[in-house]
């Protein structure tokens, strides 16, 4: 096939469809069909560079697929753009994705308004595009039959395929030495479609931290990155700073203890004051990570837990704690 020059014009519409000069008719349907969707402002509500990509991606369809449009504009004439006189049919706004997926696809869409008596000329009206996959018709009216009603013959259509759905948010939990969260860490992520994507950690990422990879999912959807940076022994980090949690029954938080605490650098003893609540935070000086001549800390959070099962013993205890702080309440009011 020989492949013709672009000529010397404002916008290159197979550089808008991403084509080589002279693709097919079938190369430049596949090509219009990912950018339509790519750029379609369904899709892409937070990118204002959008809807003037869509237009674009629309009117290099028009044109391209147009023998006498794309022989004008191949001389370097108007081809029937927005300066032309046709109408401008992104002018009132954009169909719905689920309708311009229809036109896409063959399929009649919405019917012409009182005023529109000629058809509108752009491509999201596709006549010519593939058919659907045929499917199975309901049991009253199987398809690709007919049947006699008041004198006239009435062909069942064939049912409505599945409904589009809209593309949704993708996520992937990566996990992290804490060495490797010091300085960041190369990642290379594999998309559905196939493509790998190639990004860094930030320094000093913590525990808990979502990356956004914006518009890399299919349908233009984002791709967040959950990072996990923790140590077998329950110990997160954050930044220099390093975090753990310790379980305590509630004798042991109400009259105070000693515990033994995992850090970084071994096993270390806590005195863990009297009368600590759920939430209380111990500070652990210089037992966090190190990096260009600082040192984070390590925080233990207090965390009260309850046993499952209560013998009658500890059942009985409960119940006279309860009576007291019911009398220590009551004397409190009372004074």
């Amino acid at each position: 096939m020989t492949r013709s020059a672009s000529p010397p014009a404002a916008i290159d519409y197979w550089a808008t469809l991403g084509l080589e000069p002279g693709a097919d008719a079938a190369a430049l349907k596949r090509a219009f069909r990912q950018q339509a969707r790519r750029w379609h402002p369904d899709l892409n509500g937070n990118d204002p560079v959008a809807e003037e990509r869509f237009k674009r991606v629309n009117e290099a369809y028009a044109v391209l697929s147009d023998p006498k449009r794309r022989q004008a504009w191949e001389r370097g004439q108007e081809a029937g753009g927005a300066q032309s006189g046709s109408r401008d049919r992104f002018a009132s706004g954009f169909p719905a994705f689920e309708e311009y997926l229809e036109a896409l696809f063959g399929r009649t869409t919405t019917a012409a308004s009182d005023d529109d008596d000629e058809p509108e000329d752009g491509p999201t009206d596709l006549a010519d595009e593939e058919p659907p996959e045929p499917t199975a018709a309901p049991a009253s009216a199987p398809a690709g039959r007919s049947r006699e009603h008041g004198g006239g013959r009435v062909t069942q259509a064939p049912a409505s395929p599945p409904p589009v759905q809209a593309s949704a948010d993708l996520e992937t939990t990566v996990e992290l030495t804490p060495e490797q969260s010091l300085a960041g860490e190369r990642l290379e992520l594999s998309l559905p479609d196939g493509t790998v994507v190639e990004l860094w950690t930030p320094p000093l990422a913590g525990d808990g931290w979502r990356l956004r990879l914006a518009g890399v999912a299919p349908g233009g959807a984002d791709h967040f990155i959950q990072l996990r940076v923790c140590t077998p022994e329950g110990l997160r980090i954050d930044g220099l700073r390093v975090l753990y949690t310790l379980d305590l029954f509630p004798p042991a938080a109400a009259l105070g203890c000693r515990a033994v605490v995992p850090t970084l650098q071994g096993d270390v003893q806590l005195t863990v004051p009297p009368g600590s609540s759920s939430g209380r935070l111990l500070r652990l000086r210089g037992r966090g990570l190190a990096h260009r001549g600082q040192r984070g800390d390590q925080l233990v959070e207090i965390r009260i837990v309850v046993p499952e099962q209560l013998n009658d013993a500890e059942a009985a205890l409960y119940r006279r704690l309860e009576q007291l702080a019911e009398q220590a309440e009551a004397e409190a009011e009372a004074g």
